[in-house]
Parts: C-alpha cells; structure tokens; sequence
C-alpha cells in the first residue's frame, strides 16, 4: 500500500444528545492511501458521515488521533483546521451549502480569493466549464436546479486542485440520472487532480466504482473486515 494521506488511530467520537454523551465512533483505526477511492457504507446511524467529518477536522475527535498528509489533526485549533481545509482539502456535501447571494463563480471563486489565489476567478470559471456550467457562471443557487447546484458545489471542491476530497452523499438529493452525472463527474475530477477521495453512500453500485469499501455498523469497522486486516 502506498504511504497513507489519511490515518486514524484508536479514534473515538461521543457527541452530547437529548439524554446525555452519545458514543457515536468507536475506536477506529484505518488508513487512506493515496490516490486510493475509498466508500464508507452502512446502515442509517451506523457513523459513516460522522467519520467523514473527523477525517476532515469539521468533528474533533473525543480521543485517539487523526493525521492527514502527515500533519496531526487533533492537534490543531479551529483556525489552524480551516487553513488547512483551505489548502488541501475538498469537501462535497448532500445539501449543497452554496451561499444564496453569490453567483455560481462567485461560489467558486471565494474560496480561492481567501486563499490568495490571483487567478481565482479565472480558475472559477474553468471549473465551471470542466463540469459543464460555465454558461450558468452568472446565475444564483436559486436559479438553478438541484444538480447544476450540485455541480457548482463540485466545482468549488475541486478548484483549489485539493489532495483529498471527502463526498458525503453527494447524490443523496438528486435523482437517478442527475446523481449518475454528478458521480461521473466527481470521479472525473478525481482522477484529473490526482486527489485521493473519500465517499460516504447507500448506494451498493456507487460504492462498487471505489477502490475499496468500509462498512461501518453501530460506529464500528464491521468486524469481519477488521480480521481481514489482522
């Protein structure tokens, strides 16, 4: 396996619900290797976009350590976490997230401004082209259809050319041909930036597509792959 970009040690998560501290990850340890596609599958409450998030830094872990590009997680402040998102990470989300006041380049163009990107408008558009958007560049989120939203979120994601991005049910609000699209599209992106990607899914058919599937059940590595990794 080549050196990992992502390794999780004995990570656990415990968020504060109605009736108390909720376990909701128990100890996890797994690599992500780069280049590598991985799916996280599972049942409904089984952890799946909870660790996603951890491997981002967007949960802190309750305990046990995060590492991505060799750099320590759990050990960074939020604003340290958020710059390092910035540099090296791309994240796609179910519900979207565009900001409603910011055209399509806009959306996309933000993030690399903040970043200090000079071209950032003219890297927006290109990615707006590279997924098929760049005649909606000057249309608001709510000018445009759930999966040319989606499409402008991919854009963002893949703009700053990340080493990792992390896909949370991107499909999960479009339908079937949309979804099918914009999976295309994502893998697309993957493999033109070279990014190791990291996919949360329902979908059997999706997960089918990765390089290698984790299921998770009840916040833990199901069992019988974690003998297979003994």
């Amino acid at each position: 396996m080549p050196d990992p970009v992502i390794t999780l040690e004995d990570v656990t998560l415990s968020l504060r619900g109605n009736a108390g501290m909720v376990e909701i990850l128990h100890g996890i340890s797994m690599q992500v290797a780069a280049g590598e596609t991985l799916g996280l599958i599972g049942p409904s409450g089984s952890g799946k976009s909870s660790l996603l998030m951890v491997m981002g830094g967007l949960e802190s872990a309750t305990s046990g350590v995060v590492r991505a590009l060799g750099q320590d997680l759990t050990e960074m402040n939020e604003d340290a976490l958020a710059r390092f998102r910035r540099d090296h990470m791309g994240v796609v989300f179910q519900s979207f997230n565009l900001i409603p006041t910011m055209t399509a380049l806009e959306n996309v163009a933000t993030p690399l401004e903040l970043a200090g990107q000079k071209d950032a408008f003219a890297r927006a558009k290109a990615e707006l082209d590279a997924v098929g958007l760049g005649h909606r560049a000057d249309h608001y989120p709510a000018q445009m259809s759930g999966g040319e939203q989606q499409r402008v979120a991919l854009a963002r994601a893949a703009a700053p050319r990340p080493h990792i991005l992390l896909a949370d049910e991107p499909t999960g609000n479009l339908d079937g041909a949309n979804g099918d699209a914009i999976m295309d599209m994502l893998f697309g992106l993957r493999d033109r930036h070279g990014a190791t990607l990291v996919l949360v899914t329902h979908s059997n058919t999706l997960a089918a597509r990765c390089d290698r599937v984790i299921r998770l059940t009840d916040g833990r590595i199901d069992p019988a792959q974690a003998r297979a990794a003994e």
